[in-house]
């Protein structure tokens, strides 16, 4: 139950990050961030891929919903529900196959890697560990 207390907090952390993300999308508040050839939340922001598909949607909005619902997941976790374990892994593992795109398209495509995205992708591989684990864990115990 502790792994999926950190779970727990690590979905809440990145929610956190997630909208911040999406507020600094819609307003005219500058992203708290450096700004160096390899740093550069602004250019990763403000690309082509910092919205969903061509609309108007932040990624980070998709974060949003991802984060909440591992939150959730883990919350069901830490209060006892193996059910969930198998449902959990899964969104993960669709969480971290989401984040080797993008962390891709920030080195290669974009050559430049943005901090707080760098932060929510931490989680989320945080996140599927503790999901594989709590799930190998959950498959001995029944």
């Amino acid at each position: 139950m502790r792994w999926q207390a950190l779970a727990l907090a690590a979905g809440l952390a990145g929610l956190g990050v997630s909208i911040y993300l999406t507020v600094v999308h819609y307003s005219a508040i500058p992203v708290a961030c450096p700004a160096t050839a390899q740093v550069n939340c602004e250019q990763v922001l403000a690309s082509p891929y910092g919205v969903i598909a061509g609309s108007a949607i932040p990624t980070s909005a998709a974060g949003i919903v991802w984060f909440a619902l591992s939150a959730l997941l883990a919350a069901g976790r830490v209060a006892g529900r193996v059910e969930l374990a198998r449902p959990q892994l899964a969104w993960a593992a669709l969480g971290l196959a989401t984040v080797l795109t993008l962390v891709y398209i920030e080195i290669v495509e974009l050559g430049a890697i943005c901090i707080w995205c760098t932060t929510a992708h931490v989680l989320v591989l945080l996140i599927f560990l503790v999901s594989l684990s709590s799930s190998n864990m959950a498959r001995v115990r029944t």
